[in-house]
């Protein structure tokens, strides 16, 4: 399934959830070496701003430990480590390339200690209930066909009164930038990612996946369905991004 540079994936609207599943681990694999350069230069820096805030909203209180899913390449992890300082951090995620990305940036950051990256399925987490104070996962759920599961896992891991924290883009909701949007997700940024990465095709994808995730109102209603409680909502940068924050 992989693609050339002017090739396009298969809308997520078209595939089954084994090929999309399939489509997003092949994706995730060929991008490991740009991730982090092509995020921060694509959304300005401003997927810099959007964790920082998101960990800022981290509450410790009873395990101190915290589970980053789909971790990538350990950004969340990292960061949360540098703003609380008495926790241990454990980050899954289903792409090796990125797990093994991910350690060798805690091991140059000396937070190896205190940070374990594995290889594991978003769906069966394999932590015993009432693990960590926090679960969160960034930028991850967009990409899980199952997320009504995933959700569910999150919350059975987490420690009664704790938080789950879903960090994500989505398609703008503001009448004045949508149409800029628009442009920006399905014209320039696949084009400055042809310049950037052996597989701008990553892109296309990309695009298409915030544009087909719910709305805020929508994915927030989706977490209480699920059972999370006291779910809040608080956009980023002009709703381009969401920190979704409830309890279990």
């Amino acid at each position: 399934m992989q693609k050339s540079k002017n090739d396009k994936y298969p809308s997520v609207k078209t595939v089954n959830d084994k090929e999309r599943i399939s489509m997003v681990k092949e994706i995730f694999s060929t991008i490991t070496g740009r991730y982090d350069f092509l995020n921060h230069f694509l959304s300005m820096r401003r997927d810099i701003a959007w964790r920082h805030f998101a960990i800022k909203k981290m509450v410790f209180f009873r395990t101190k430990r915290f589970l980053d899913v789909a971790c990538g390449t350990g950004d969340l992890s990292v960061n949360a480590c540098f703003k609380h300082h008495d926790i241990l951090v454990t980050g899954i995620d289903f792409v090796y390339p990125m797990v093994k990305a991910a350690n060798e940036k805690a091991k140059k950051k000396n937070l190896n200690n205190r940070i374990n990256f594995i290889q594991g399925n978003a769906l069966q987490l394999p932590f015993d209930e009432n693990s960590f104070d926090v679960t969160a996962m960034a930028f991850g759920i967009r990409n899980i066909p199952q997320k009504a599961q995933a959700l569910k896992e999150m919350q059975r891991v987490t420690v009664p009164g704790g938080q789950i924290m879903i960090l994500e883009m989505t398609f703008i909701q503001n009448r004045f930038f949508k149409l800029a949007y628009y442009i920006y997700l399905n014209f320039l940024l696949p084009l400055m990612a042809k310049i950037f990465s052996k597989n701008a095709a990553a892109y296309y994808y990309l695009a298409d996946s915030i544009m087909n995730f719910p709305s805020p109102e929508e994915f927030a209603a989706f977490m209480r369905e699920t059972g999370i409680s006291e779910v809040e909502i608080f956009p980023r940068t002009f709703g381009i991004a969401c920190l979704y924050v409830g309890k279990k």
